[in-house]
C-alpha cells in the first residue's frame, strides 16, 4: 500500500465517537480521525514493514497516520536524525508512547537518546527518554541489571519535574524497572523512599506511587515465583 491508500483506508475506519473519548483521555485530536489503536495494530500486520512508507505517513501529520507509521517502521532503517525529528513532533502522550514502545526502544540509538531528551527540557521529549527506560524495562531481555541502574540518577533528578506528562513518565519508568526482578525491586524501591524525602509533591506523587506497587502483594508473588 502507498500513503494514499492507506490515508482512504484509515478514513474509512474514522469514528466521531472515537475521536471524542480520544480528547477525553487528554489526547490532541486536532488532526486525529478517532480510528482506534486495535484496527491500526491489524492494518500495521497486513501491512508489514515498511520504511519508505512510515517516512510519508509521518509526513502527513495525520495523528492515526503517525501511529501506524510508529507500527510499521523498521528499527533497523531508523535514523538517528529521524529520532530527533520525530521526538519534536510529539504533541500528545500516545503517540509519544506508542513511538518509543513500537519503534524507538529497538533501535541501536536507545541509550544515547534516554541520556539526551531526559535531559530536555520540552515536556514531550523529556517524557520521550522516561517513557523508553520503562517500555526498555519491558522488551529489553538482553539488558542487565546494571544497565537500568545506570538511569537511577536520572529518576531522581527529575522526579522534581510537576509537569503531569514527565512526572508520570517518571513513576512508570521507576515502577516498569522494579517490576523486572526481585533485585531491582529492592534497589527501586529503595530509589522510591530516598525520592520521597526530596521537598517536591511531584517527586512525593512519584514515590509515593510506585513504593505502592513495588511493595504490593500482586508483584512481590509474581517476582518470588
Amino acid at each position: 500500500m502507498n500513503v494514499n491508500e492507506v490515508i482512504k483506508e484509515l478514513k474509512k475506519k474514522s469514528n466521531q465517537k472515537d475521536k471524542e473519548g480520544m480528547a477525553r483521555f487528554g489526547i490532541e485530536t486536532n488532526k486525529a480521525l478517532g480510528v482506534r489503536v486495535w484496527e491500526l495494530r491489524k492494518m500495521a500486520k497486513e501491512i508489514g514493514k515498511d520504511h519508505d512508507l512510515a517516512l510519508d505517513l509521518w509526513g502527513t501529520d495525520i495523528h492515526e497516520a503517525r501511529m501506524l507509521a510508529t507500527m510499521v517502521d523498521d528499527p533497523k532503517e531508523v535514523t538517528e536524525k529521524q529520532m530527533d525529528e520525530w521526538v519534536s513532533d510529539f504533541n500528545s502522550w500516545d503517540i509519544c508512547d506508542q513511538c518509543c514502545g513500537n519503534l524507538f526502544d529497538k533501535t541501536p540509538y536507545l541509550h544515547k537518546k534516554i541520556l539526551e531528551w531526559t535531559k530536555d527540557e520540552q515536556e514531550f521529549v523529556r517524557r520521550a527518554g522516561f517513557v523508553l527506560i520503562a517500555t526498555s524495562a519491558v522488551h529489553r531481555k538482553d539488558w542487565e541489571d546494571k544497565d537500568f541502574e545506570r538511569y537511577f540518577s536520572l529518576i531522581e533528578k527529575y522526579s522534581d519535574d510537576n509537569r503531569n506528562f514527565v512526572k508520570k513518565a517518571v513513576n512508570w519508568s521507576l515502577r516498569q524497572v522494579g517490576k523486572r526482578n526481585k533485585t531491582l525491586n529492592k534497589k527501586c524501591v529503595s530509589l522510591a523512599k530516598k525520592i520521597q524525602k526530596r521537598e517536591s509533591k511531584s517527586a512525593k506523587w512519584i514515590a509515593r506511587d510506585a513504593i505502592r506497587e513495588l511493595e504490593s502483594e500482586n508483584v512481590q508473588k509474581r517476582l518470588n515465583n
